[in-house]
């Protein structure tokens, strides 16, 4: 058993002798995305570093930090291969909801494709709150999670060729894009996802270079950590709690077991 495969069940909590088949896919999706943070911690202390197979799995498996959507969904990738999946990633263009336009920041999500019995996937434990927690096939059929709702349609376009709608439980009735990404556009290596990285890191409209984001999802909800506030969701009640910098540290090593 590889390093990376080792450290990934260790971390998420699946033994290192069970096998990961398709079926499997939804507890190791769910047990990602309640064990490892959605956060931007190393983009604002300015702590980057390289992306390769060794510094993702150091930063995410040794040192068991959190991450973006490209270190996330790598850590994913080569999890799934190393186990046998026809996995690639891809790159897709979120929808700014507030904007109601898409990211100016480009192809800078990371998500995975995965080919089984001959139909395709879309994978995704990099995309925040917004987790679909199962493999959503491309072909528009609704799957439904504890988080809620997911489909994916053809739609041609600048940004790609299909779209993620999502219908997050608790947060509205409505439909919402989540992202476009295009499945012929490969991340042919880890060295490639650099690009995106300094994107993330420097453009003025990032949403990731300014201020400290936390999150992930729990098994009722989802907690999320900013510079000043702590935002706990359970049950689809909301509580809220104003954050200093003494207390900022000490929820994030509470919730997110971050040092």
């Amino acid at each position: 058993m590889s390093k990376v495969n080792a450290l990934f069940r260790k971390r998420i909590g699946i033994l290192e002798k069970e096998v990961i088949s398709f079926e499997k896919l939804d507890e190791v999706l769910e047990k990602t995305a309640f064990m490892i943070p959605f956060e931007n911690l190393c983009i604002v202390e300015n702590r980057i570093k390289g992306l390769t197979t060794e510094n993702v799995m150091e930063k995410v498996l040794v040192q068991r930090e959190g991450g973006l959507c490209y270190e996330l969904n790598t850590i994913l990738y080569l999890f799934l291969k190393e186990n046998g999946f026809d996995v690639t990633m891809v790159r897709g263009v979120v929808y700014n909801q507030m904007k109601k336009d898409w990211s100016e920041t480009g192809r800078t999500h990371v998500a995975n494709l995965i080919q089984d019995n001959g139909k395709f996937y879309l994978v995704d434990t990099g995309f925040g709150g917004n987790l679909p927690l199962k493999p959503v096939p491309l072909t528009g059929e609704v799957v439904t999670s504890n988080n809620g709702e997911f489909r994916i349609e053809r739609n041609e376009s600048e940004h790609g060729d299909f779209i993620l709608y999502m219908k997050l439980k608790h947060k509205g009735p409505e439909w919402k894009i989540g992202y476009a990404f295009d499945s012929k556009d490969f991340v042919k290596k880890i060295e490639d996802l650099n690009e995106i990285q300094t994107v993330i890191a420097e453009h003025p409209e990032s949403a990731f270079n300014k201020k400290p984001l936390v999150t992930k999802l729990t098994e009722d909800g989802s907690v999320t950590l900013t510079a000043g506030s702590f935002t706990q969701w359970a049950d689809g009640q909301e509580k809220k709690e104003e954050m200093d910098e003494g207390k900022f540290k000490e929820f994030k090593k509470t919730y997110f077991g971050l040092e």
